[in-house]
């Protein structure tokens, strides 16, 4: 395993990136079979502003059909893969069926519950769209403004349940249900579970009003930014109205408009933040916020923060890994393994570290990978185990652990799985903005079998990054379609 990425050190500089905050903007109002609706294209306009006003790389679509939603969604996906944040809005009509969220798009002729998921765009397909971006994902949906299909939707046999079928359950057509977003993807609703959003008598849906004034603030760190979102709303509907929010965020904090907009450490990005966001974040601390435990117990993990004191950071650490927390109990597990303002215990440390694994916490499972292999924290060297770990943490796209199980399969350590497998670790980790396994790969590439390299220019042709022969020479040309996989311009 002498290619293995134990700890990253090595920066990639000197070129231009792609896109770092990209943004898919659609708004439906000039609906061909069901009620039109009058804000939903100028909050489209007004959101997209707004974005680009605040740096974001805006695609705006304008009343779209079910293909042109769908050929976008598929567009944006292959973007975001190189971009560090992605964010969808939607405003138009959108409907929950069967549990499944669903938009509408322009063209949509629907007759039966069956046709709403024939003819429209799933949540699903949203979320997919943002996937893969780099650090932080949004899907906004400013939609369910009223029930568009009324008793004009007939249940079909196919779809009898209470769920979803016009005034036959507990929730109707015009709501939306609340969606279950992968760890790191946030999902704002213009309105709470069930509820329908209001179009607003002015010229923007309040919801889409309040974003407008909330996103261009400067240095609003993007929890609270929603918080403050909701209460504008809140107020504007006297209380009709209220937005709700999604997913877990990561422990990193978010600016979407000036700070430190993608920083890398939590650390340091929490201990910039301003003392009255710091007083909001103590309060939804108090009432067992678990990401805002991870703040504070950042700041306090800081020596040049005046704040610093690790005991305290392990309280707080200790409260959000008992709330189920898994970035809590990784960090608080490596405070235990070094002794870092808690006694040192390497039993309660690996314990830790498995429960932060049994969640999938990619980090965790990397470095059980690493235990398990090495005999470490009291585990026996168990090199199959650690291959399972590796591979988890590999499927989960952690960039170190997709360069190490690649490694590990280049080697022929991992039965089953050949040259391609390698390959397509080794683009994902490109595409995931693995600056690591740029370098290795470009300044040594020898450092895997001709097979593999043959195999990862096969992957970069298939994606029109290179054109030239696959010969496993890395020189100029894949070199440069190296670079292009990765997202340098």
């Amino acid at each position: 395993m002498t290619r293995v990425l134990f700890v990253i050190l090595c920066v990639w500089g000197g070129c231009a990136a792609a896109s770092e905050r990209i943004a898919l903007v659609m708004g439906v109002a000039q609906y061909a079979a069901i009620p039109q609706l009058a804000n939903t294209v100028n909050d489209a306009h007004g959101i997209a502003a707004t974005l680009s006003g605040i740096g974001f790389d805006v695609t705006e679509l304008t009343d779209p059909t079910g293909t042109q939603m769908a050929t976008a969604l598929r567009d944006f996906a292959f973007q975001a893969e190189t971009a560090d944040l992605a964010l969808i809005y939607f405003a138009g009509h959108g409907v929950e069926f069967q549990g499944e969220n669903y938009l509408i798009p322009a063209d949509a002729k629907v007759a039966s519950n069956r046709e709403v998921a024939d003819q429209a765009l799933s949540l699903n397909d949203f979320l997919q769209a943002v996937d893969r971006a780099r650090k932080m994902r949004i899907v906004i949906l400013d939609s369910c403004r009223d029930n568009p299909f009324g008793d004009l939707v007939a249940p079909d046999s196919a779809t009898t349940s209470a769920e979803g079928v016009v005034g036959g359950g507990t929730r109707s057509l015009g709501g939306m249900a609340q969606p279950t977003p992968d760890r790191g993807t946030l999902v704002a609703f213009a309105a709470k579970d069930g509820a329908v959003a209001l179009d607003g008598t002015g010229a923007n849906s309040p919801f889409a009003a309040a974003l407008m004034d909330r996103l261009k603030q400067p240095g609003l760190e993007i929890s609270l930014m929603f918080r403050q979102v909701r209460d504008q709303v809140l107020q504007a509907t006297g209380n009709r109205q209220e937005p709700h929010t999604y997913g877990s965020l990561s422990g990193i904090p978010f600016y979407l408009a000036g700070g430190d907009q993608l920083a890398a450490d939590p650390v340091l990005a929490w201990s910039s933040l301003r003392p009255d966001d710091e007083a909001q974040l103590a309060m939804l601390a108090d009432g067992g916020d678990t990401r805002s435990l991870l703040g504070l117990a950042y700041m306090r993990l800081n020596p040049s923060d005046a704040r610093f004191d690790p005991g305290k950071a392990a309280e707080y650490l200790t409260r959000a890994a008992e709330g189920g927390s898994p970035e809590a109990q990784f960090e608080l597990a490596r405070q235990y393994e070094t002794g870092k303002g808690v006694p040192q215990d390497p039993a309660r440390a690996l314990e830790l570290y498995q429960a932060a694994a049994r969640q999938d916490y990619p980090d965790a499972l990397n470095e059980m990978g690493f235990f398990q292999y090495q005999g470490m924290l009291g585990l026996p060297a168990d090199p199959a185990k650690a291959m399972i770990y590796f591979e988890r943490a590999a499927d989960l796209r952690h960039p170190q652990a997709m360069f190490n199980f690649a490694a590990l399969i280049d080697d022929g350590l991992i039965g089953g799985k050949g040259p391609d497998a390698a390959a397509a670790y080794l683009y994902d980790a490109l595409r995931a903005g693995s600056t690591e396994v740029l370098k290795v790969l470009t300044e040594h590439p020898d450092q895997f079998k001709p097979e593999t390299r043959r195999a990862l220019q096969a992957r970069l042709q298939e994606n029109a990054f290179y054109q030239g022969a696959l010969d496993g020479d890395f020189g100029p040309g894949t070199q440069r379609g190296l670079r292009a996989a990765y997202g340098i311009e």
